[in-house]
């Protein structure tokens, strides 16, 4: 079941969705790409998929989105917004671990906030993470990941132009901390030819079964939360 609430922020109020799980284990924050705000489809089925399993998903908007405006916040803004939800999370939400998440835009802006403030949280899942401009090869929008104490499972489309998958593999070779699970022939949106053995459906399924086989494979180590 899906609850709406709001959180306030030095850019106005925010929405959230909570999509609860009466088997909650692990909180999820979820971040929403630069083109699509929270009730995305992506969004609603990243949350039904996740919240059917371990997990109580909190989504929500940011400032630009809720504000009908189609420019993404600067990262300054973004940082700020996740901040607020964290701590909403933490306030309101049942006292379990906190795992970070976003897809595209709202994974970068994730990733960057936790590198800044390494906040008390499991760890980090990224949905396409947007390594480079399309067109662009390039691993400098990974810099700032080796700044990051937590465990970090990427989730790549083996057809996404913002991550070329020979450049996405060799940075989550370089950190100790990272899995990354290509999903072959999906593009930047997880969209996936008919014909593929794993369809556009079950895409979300393999979403939540790569992020409770990566948080067995963690909760062995010492990542205090």
């Amino acid at each position: 079941m899906a609850n709406f609430t709001s959180v306030s922020t030095d850019y106005g109020v925010v929405d959230l969705i909570i999509n609860s799980s009466s088997k909650a284990e692990y909180i999820l924050l979820l971040a929403h790409g630069a083109g699509a705000g929270m009730t995305h489809p992506f969004m609603e089925q990243v949350a039904e998929a996740f919240s059917e399993s371990i997990f109580t998903v909190v989504r929500f908007n940011f400032a630009y989105t809720q504000n009908g405006k189609k420019l993404p916040d600067s990262p300054a803004k973004a940082h700020h917004v996740i901040e607020r939800v964290y701590g909403f999370a933490l306030k309101n939400l049942p006292d379990l671990p906190i795992i970070l998440s976003g897809k595209s835009y709202g994974a970068r802006m994730s990733s960057q906030f936790t590198a800044l403030n390494n906040p008390s949280i499991f760890g980090l899942i990224f949905f396409g993470f947007p390594l480079h401009a399309m067109g662009k090869p390039s691993i400098d929008r990974a810099d700032h990941l080796k700044e990051i104490s937590k465990p970090m499972l990427f989730l790549q489309g083996s057809r996404d132009k913002l991550a070329q998958l020979d450049l996405m593999k060799d940075v989550a070779a370089k950190l100790p901390l990272a899995k990354l699970h290509v999903i072959e022939n999906a593009d930047h949106s997880f969209n996936i030819p008919k014909k593929s053995i794993i369809n556009n459906l079950s895409v979300f399924q393999v979403f939540v079964n790569e992020a409770v086989t990566w948080i067995t494979q963690n909760t062995s180590l010492n990542y205090s939360v």
